[in-house]
């Protein structure tokens, strides 16, 4: 009995990740529950406490516990090696640590995965697609990118995060997001340069709250990727979402360079699926030459940092990642703001 009783101790944390996945079955069967109960009540406090925690910081709290995790995988595996511990509490060791981390995400941050999906949230009509509206979409999109476009791109990054803030707090009530919900200090990814072969460009770090820009990002991109990593600090897990939250906040902004970027950013989802209408060079004919050039300008930027396997294996992580929380379309989410964009502006009319 004492013997089971000590057993029983050693595997707590799995026991914590066991009841843990029961509780995500729930969540996703129930998302208007996960809704009031989690995002709207726990979360908020969570994001409140650890975000004005990790803002003191000037540094990513996120990325040196991702340093610790696997600095500690190759010490465990060392001590296995040179027989400094037996086999059984080295894997004992790594099973705890995967369910420790496993329970964290989802309390932190992952339940979010199972809340109210945006037309529910937003009480946007969601429609069925089709061929006129997206080409209606499309071409009030490319207008206004035409409209804002600026001659210089220089505003400072501070002026972009403070133009990004007074958007959510003004925004909240339609964004239907608990505004301040703590702190948004963005942070540069302390491997930029290696994220940015793998085409990241930003990240959200659920274990500490933060919001990670990558420090080559073009100007005209901050303002974009800015809003869209913290949109999933106020909860939002869907990419399509995240995407979605980023336009709307950027397109309704004070700043014509805000809601140019906005709308470029945008574009490139909307000008992918736009290849295969029949009059598809048309259609690029009706973007200004200096919008062509600065889409051309960010295509060329990440190509030339782009490393194919780095970009391939992310990709691949990640599309396995969002499978595992129930995004069906995995990777393939982040298009998903072409169906959201849409249906707001076709709903309007």
């Amino acid at each position: 009995m004492q013997k089971n009783k000590s057993t029983y101790r050693r595997l707590l944390p799995v026991w914590f990740a066991v009841l843990t996945f029961i509780f995500t079955e729930l969540a996703a069967a129930f998302p208007a529950m996960t809704e009031k109960i989690y995002s709207e009540k726990i979360y908020i406090v969570i994001a409140s406490v650890l975000s004005r925690i990790s803002s003191v910081f000037p540094f990513s709290l996120d990325d040196i516990f991702y340093l610790f995790l696997i600095a500690g995988f190759f010490v465990l595996t060392g001590l296995l090696i040179f027989r400094k511990i037996k086999v059984k509490k080295y894997f004992l060791v790594l099973l705890n640590s995967l369910a420790l981390i496993y329970t964290l995400f989802y309390w932190l941050w992952g339940f979010n995965y199972f809340r109210e999906h945006l037309n529910e949230r937003l009480q946007i009509p969601e429609q069925s697609a089709s061929t006129e509206k997206f080409r209606a979409a499309l071409d009030h999109l490319i207008k206004s990118a035409n409209s804002y476009y600026p001659d210089t791109f220089k505003i400072r990054r501070h002026e972009i995060d403070s133009l990004i803030e007074d958007g959510y707090r003004e925004l909240s009530s339609f964004l239907d997001i608990d505004y301040p919900q703590g702190i948004r200090r963005p942070k540069n990814i302390t491997f930029s340069k290696m994220f940015a072969s793998a085409g990241i460009s930003g990240y959200f770090g659920p274990f500490f709250n933060e919001i990670h820009l990558n420090k080559y990002l073009l100007p005209v991109e901050l303002p974009w990727t800015m809003a869209h990593e913290k949109s999933h600090q106020f909860g939002i897990t869907s990419e399509a979402e995240a995407n979605f939250y980023a336009w709307f906040v950027c397109n309704s902004s004070s700043s014509k360079q805000v809601r140019y970027a906005g709308n470029l950013n945008v574009l490139f989802y909307f000008l992918y699926d736009a290849r295969k209408l029949s009059d598809y060079r048309f259609v690029l004919a009706k973007l200004d030459k200096g919008v062509r050039e600065d889409m051309d300008k960010i295509i060329d930027h990440w190509a030339g940092m782009r490393n194919e396997s780095m970009e391939r294996a992310a990709s691949k992580a990640n599309d396995t990642y969002l499978k595992t929380n129930k995004v069906e379309k995995g990777i393939d989410d982040y298009d998903g703001v072409v169906k959201y964009v849409t249906e707001y502006l076709t709903s309007k009319k």
